[in-house]
């Protein structure tokens, strides 16, 4: 089995989406080692530990970026952490944690990258006035929402929609999303060319 470890900060809807696609063998040998959180009253810890999983809050206030990461990173590898999921999470992570897990940390953003990346993806796109919005699973490097795209999902932008309805439909694609990411990387049938995530059929 593959030891996943999930980064969260709030409710941990994708972490609960991934707990449940190894549930129902949706994503096939994948276990969750540990669930990670800066905020201690972080609602995902909870659900965590409702479900038996080794939970641990790991605050970051008071900390500098680099000592928490250091904090972060002796967790994860006391869990033997093979793939890092952030779920959530946010905060920017420095370069040494992307160092620690090279081509092993995956991110899930709310927009059809490269467009709109940063907080707001989902207002931004609304006040861009896109006509297609979505989801991004992709790989983490050193700079924000940039690394190598794994997956996306799309969504129609209606006319009628708010930020709140727009972000309830992307957030559907992101529980589905994740998982197959997840699946595709563990599968480790892909390489990477350039930019460019390239399947290799089974």
């Amino acid at each position: 089995m593959r030891r996943l470890g999930i980064l969260l900060s709030g409710r941990g809807s994708n972490f609960l989406a991934i707990a449940e696609a190894i549930r129902e063998h949706r994503l096939h040998g994948a276990e969750i080692a540990v669930v990670l959180s800066n905020r201690p009253e972080a609602a995902g810890l909870v659900s965590a530990q409702e479900m038996g999983v080794p939970a641990f809050a790991v605050p970051s206030k008071g900390r500098t970026r680099a000592e928490h990461d250091a904090a972060m990173i002796a967790r994860l590898h006391q869990h033997r952490v093979e793939l890092v999921c952030l779920a959530g999470y946010m905060r920017i992570i420095t370069p040494d944690f992307v160092h620690a897990f090279p081509d092993r940390i995956l991110n899930v953003h709310p927009s059809l990258l490269p467009a709109f990346p940063g907080l707001d993806a989902q207002a931004q796109a609304l006040q861009y006035g896109a006509r297609v919005a979505g989801c991004t699973v992709h790989f983490v490097d050193e700079a924000v929402d940039h690394g190598v795209i794994v997956l996306q999902r799309s969504v129609q932008v209606e006319d009628s929609d708010t930020v709140e309805s727009l972000s309830a439909r992307i957030l559907q694609q992101e529980h589905l999303a994740y998982p197959e990411a997840i699946s595709r990387v563990l599968s480790g049938h892909y390489t990477i060319q350039g930019r460019r995530y390239c399947r290799i059929p089974d």
